[in-house]
């Protein structure tokens, strides 16, 4: 209780610091194209209006976006080419680690400077991240409003710290498990669950078969992705069914790889489904 009354204190301050008016002259907002998903919901919460120029065409599609569709419909959206990028002219662009290297050297021929963003594995790295784009975007005041409001949603939906971790396996498309060292790892521990696949030893995109689901079945299992769907046929096994102490729930697949705002939406889910138990 104290931890989320500190947290609120800091919302209501840190609010205040974004009403006042800042000086053009003393707090430069350069133009932005974002490149990386993660990025763009991001930016889309700690630029100027006008100020991010563009945004990746993945965080248009429901497919690979994790932000909101109706937010991200407001943006231009970019394939990533250098034409494209050039024809905007921004002052920035944020890419991924996987920029091709023909691309990136275009873009800084042009005088445009290139950072990458790669994907954070804690919440301590997506925090970090929040508050270097907030700089790079010329407000880290709105970085820090950010990562309160992260904060807060921590907060709420933390378990309470007598109860044992819920042994949980997140299953994506194809069978696929997320490992250790990943921000859905970082959440879930915080929200009272273990991952069950990384006790066993697996490491991030290893397949985990259905015989070995079924010969050591977790409390939870977080479905990424709608069971019915081709790439999710294992799920539709009768033999799934039969697991008495096991919770199928469902994880929209969005929630899985980026911090900053995307950590808001994911907290109150793995909540919500610890306190179904």
């Amino acid at each position: 209780m104290a931890r989320a009354a500190i947290i609120l204190l800091l919302l209501a301050l840190t609010g205040c610091m974004r009403s006042q008016p800042v000086a053009e002259d003393d707090l430069p907002h350069p133009t932005i194209v974002s490149l990386n998903p993660c990025s763009d919901a991001v930016l889309a919460e700690v630029t100027h209006p006008g100020q991010l120029l563009a945004i990746s065409h993945f965080s248009q599609s429901a497919a690979s976006s994790s932000m909101d569709l109706a937010k991200a419909a407001r943006f231009r959206a970019v394939s990533g080419s250098a034409e494209e990028v050039l024809a905007l002219d921004p002052d920035v662009v944020v890419a991924d680690p996987f920029l091709a290297p023909a691309t990136r050297a275009a873009l800084e021929r042009s005088g445009i400077k290139v950072t990458s963003l790669p994907i954070a594995r804690t919440v301590e790295e997506s925090r970090s991240q929040v508050l270097a784009l907030a700089r790079l975007a010329g407000d880290e005041n709105a970085g820090v409003w950010l990562n309160a409001h992260v904060d807060a949603a921590l907060a709420r939906a933390a378990a309470p710290r007598i109860n044992a971790p819920i042994p949980a396996v997140v299953w994506q498309a194809g069978g696929i498990v997320p490992g250790r060292d990943t921000l859905i790892a970082d959440l879930l521990a915080r929200t009272g669950f273990t991952l069950s696949s990384a006790a066993q030893g697996m490491g991030q995109a290893d397949h985990l078969p259905l015989e070995a689901l079924l010969a050591a079945p977790p409390k939870v299992l977080f479905v990424a992705g709608e069971r019915q769907a081709r790439e999710n046929a294992a799920l539709a096994h009768p033999a799934l069914d039969r697991l008495a102490g096991t919770r199928t729930a469902q994880l929209d697949p969005s929630l899985l790889w980026c911090g900053g705002p995307t950590i808001i939406r994911a907290a109150p889910r793995l909540s919500e489904v610890r306190k179904s138990l």
